[in-house]
């Protein structure tokens, strides 16, 4: 493929090289490699259960340890609030008032969400600031029927000449109403730090923004520090960074030619939150928690939900503490054959790693140099909540290029759904990745880890959209807790059900824990 001069002005001025985009284009052109599943990863093979006891002590292991380490909590917060309205704008698009009723509407189109909206309209924490913005447009409004009274609700809160609700980040929409204050996303993920993210009262949040939201952001901030500082006897430290154009790739149409605008130009698409593993790469802390933006509860679910979030912390630290431990008798060489086999069921049996049949026909050198491998990688602990039915990835043990199995997050894009063996592998999962990850990226020797050398690029995902009614394909990194991951180190913990409380459509926020009462 020859890119003109004005083409290769493009690329560069978004930081990307010639050789990149190329690259990207070769990828579509061969298309990417299924997953190899090997098992679903299930209780006793790959995902731990904790006992109170156990998960008593881990906590108090967090507890006293988290004075003496750094702590960071990275939330993934760019989305903007769209697809949380989809039944919502496709309602006011296509709803004629005049010619049928809302009920038949919904009727027409099964849609189970739109009704639970308009049932439980009066529950939502913006209910009341919509409808005073409502009728301050519409003075008449008293005197519609019911049906035009609901449509001019939805049109209120989306309009883009009005709330413009559907565009705005997720994180900074009414979540949750408490008696005197309507509470956002970004001000919960605050309450909940305080509780397990905070280190001698300060606490480090690090969100990924879309860059024109930053003084957004930076208001609510202001608008709640006081409060929340006083409230939890704890001062944030709030950081922010975005997802970086030179990590975009671009589109290309069904034939694999590259996909341009109107006026010629390339068309190049955000690549996904795997492209976020550089933000994450620039941090520097001990201990990492990440976790969606739309992923909180109502303040009395936050101590329940911290414990889990310090249950995992404490996993991770003490593991740490021994791989610590025996990366540095690795690294002096002094270590007997009976360190070697402890070192290898060590390995096995806390962090998963299936060894090499061929491990003990190694030499001593060479079975030092591999446990030093294995070992000195960074590690995170995943907590696992019981499927739902949910969308999103899963725990599998899954087979490598180079025969290794190990334990990764899968999505279902991922798997070749036309595989009987694959789609039974699939089906026998038992547990869902809520994005729930405590990470640790330091080495032994107190230094960043560059994560990127534990990617496995084959891990990328091609997808289909659409855009101006034409198709295109659009290629995304490998996922940032998927394929991104894939070098970790990685133990999987079950976690329950109330630690999992995402906002995907907004019907969710009338589900129990976003709800007071």
């Amino acid at each position: 493929m020859k890119f003109t001069e004005k083409d290769i002005e493009q690329i560069e001025n978004k930081s990307l090289t010639l050789a990149k985009v190329q690259s990207q284009l070769r990828i579509f052109e061969s298309g990417l490699p299924f997953v190899n599943l090997n098992s679903a990863a299930t209780i006793g093979h790959g995902v731990a259960r904790c006992s109170d006891s156990k998960k008593m002590q881990y906590i108090d292991y967090f507890d006293a340890k988290r004075n003496g380490v750094s702590i960071a909590k990275f939330v993934p917060a760019s989305g903007a609030a769209t697809r949380m309205f989809k039944s919502l704008f496709r309602f006011i698009e296509e709803y004629m008032p005049e010619e049928e009723t809302i009920n038949s509407f919904i009727n027409r189109y099964k849609d189970a969400d739109l009704s639970l909206f308009f049932v439980g309209i009066e529950k939502f924490p913006f209910y009341q600031r919509v409808l005073l913005q409502l009728k301050e447009f519409h003075p008449e409004y008293a005197a519609l029927s019911n049906d035009k009274q609901k449509l001019l609700f939805a049109k209120t809160m989306l309009d883009e000449d009005k709330m413009n609700y559907g565009f705005y980040p997720k994180g900074l929409l009414p979540f949750h109403k408490y008696k005197n204050h309507l509470s956002t996303a970004f001000e919960e993920h605050l309450f909940e730090a305080a509780l397990y993210a905070s280190t001698k009262n300060i606490a480090l949040l690090h969100f990924t923004i879309s860059e024109r939201y930053k003084d957004v952001f930076d208001e609510e901030f202001k608008r709640i520090q006081n409060i929340v500082e006083h409230k939890t006897n704890t001062k944030f430290e709030i950081s922010f960074s975005y997802q970086k154009e030179s990590t975009d790739t671009i589109a290309v149409s069904p034939t694999n030619e590259p996909f341009r605008e109107d006026n010629g130009e390339l068309t190049f698409r955000p690549s996904g939150h795997g492209a976020l593993l550089e933000n994450l790469n620039q941090l520097n802390a001990d201990v990492i928690f990440i976790k969606n933006i739309d992923n909180v509860v109502v303040y009395k679910y936050e101590k329940e939900v911290a414990e889990y979030k310090k249950m995992l912390a404490g996993m991770m630290l003490e593991i740490q503490d021994q791989v610590f431990e025996y990366l540095n008798l690795l690294e002096n060489k002094v270590v007997s054959e009976e360190d070697i086999q402890t070192i290898a069921e060590f390995l096995v049996d806390k962090l998963h790693v299936v060894i090499s049949n061929e491990f003990e026909k190694y030499s001593t050198k060479y079975q030092i140099d591999y446990l030093f491998d294995k070992l000195n990688r960074p590690i995170r602990i995943c907590g696992m909540v019981k499927n739902e039915g949910e969308p999103g990835g899963g725990p599998f043990w899954v087979k490598g290029e180079n025969g290794e199995i190990s334990l990764q997050i899968i999505e279902s894009a991922q798997i070749d759904l036309e595989s009987k063996s694959q789609k039974e592998i699939l089906k026998n999962a038992t547990h869902f990745n809520p994005v729930d990850l405590i990470c640790g990226i330091k080495n032994f020797k107190g230094e960043v880890f560059d994560l990127q050398k534990f990617v496995n690029h084959k891990t990328a995902f091609i997808t289909m959209k659409t855009k101006s009614g034409k198709d295109l394909k659009a290629l995304e990194l490998p996922g940032l807790w998927n394929g991104s991951m894939a070098g970790w180190n990685t133990i999987f913990v079950e976690v329950p059900l109330v630690t999992f409380n995402p906002v995907k459509t907004v019907t969710d926020l009338l589900k129990p824990t976003h709800q007071i009462k």
